[in-house]
């Protein structure tokens, strides 16, 4: 069993699929333009075992069983595992009330290295036109689960001194991303909406972020993988929160 740490988890939040929607075809591409050598062919069985997707194109357009989106693709590679997914997030339980496209990929980071992990973020952010996502590895992304209150009416410790955020429903609009990463992707309207770049106060984060081609931004938070038990990470990790009470729904109305 692989060490959480050397996965890296990536999740989108993008308008939600219409009617003949190319983003779930287009997705699986760009993943695998932007690791090259890469196909995903695959998708794994309820048993576990492979199968192979020789007419990938139509099985990627009939949808989840469930309803919009795609099932679980892969390549064929076990020492070298990728996974990439996507579903309906119900209006329900979604910023302003808006249905989102929600993707998930899982990618080996040890294998990909951090430059890597830039241009999936890039690419998988574009194609699917998200409003924002990020890349966290595994264990980290868990823990970070923990920053969510669940209940206004019982008290709520988050880990770390890291700041309590609001459920993803309670969030404004879905411009406004609901927590940070390792990796961040802003399009152009969650940056505009968080306040991103100010140059006075974000030379710190700029140094190391992408312009990406539709004026959105890929925010690199630490130079390796994050990693909470490092103090300088964890540091990083709360002032960018600090920068950005938005985020998370925790500027004042």
């Amino acid at each position: 069993m692989a060490n959480p740490q050397s996965t890296v988890i990536l999740i989108f939040y993008a308008p939600a699929l219409a009617g003949g929607d190319s983003r779930p075809l287009a997705v699986v591409r760009a993943m695998e333009r932007a690791l090259p050598g890469l196909r995903l062919e695959w998708t794994i069985s309820s048993e576990g075992k492979l199968i192979q997707l020789p007419q990938r194109e139509a099985w990627l357009a009939k949808g989840r069983p469930t309803g919009r989106g795609f099932p679980l693709i892969c390549n064929g590679d076990e020492s070298y595992r990728v996974t990439l997914s996507g579903w309906e997030r119900p209006a329900g339980i979604s910023p302003g009330g808006q249905a989102q496209f929600e993707v998930h990929a899982k990618l080996p980071l040890h294998v990909a290295g951090s430059a890597a992990a830039v241009d999936v973020l890039e690419s998988m952010g574009e194609t699917t036109r998200a409003f924002w996502g990020r890349a966290t590895p595994e264990g980290v992304a868990a823990k970070m689960a923990q920053q969510m209150r669940h209940s206004v009416r019982e008290p709520h410790v988050p880990p770390l001194g890291l700041p309590t955020i609001k459920l993803t429903e309670e969030l404004r609009s879905p411009e406004i991303p609901h927590h940070l990463g390792w990796l961040n992707y802003w399009s152009a309207a969650a940056a505009k909406a968080i306040g991103f770049p100010d140059p006075a106060r974000d030379a710190e984060l700029l140094s190391p972020s992408r312009r990406t081609a539709t004026g959105g931004w890929v925010v690199q938070l630490t130079e390796a993988p994050l990693d909470l038990d490092n103090p300088a990470h964890l540091d990083a990790l709360k002032r960018a929160y600090e920068r950005f009470p938005e985020i998370g729904g925790r500027a004042a109305p």
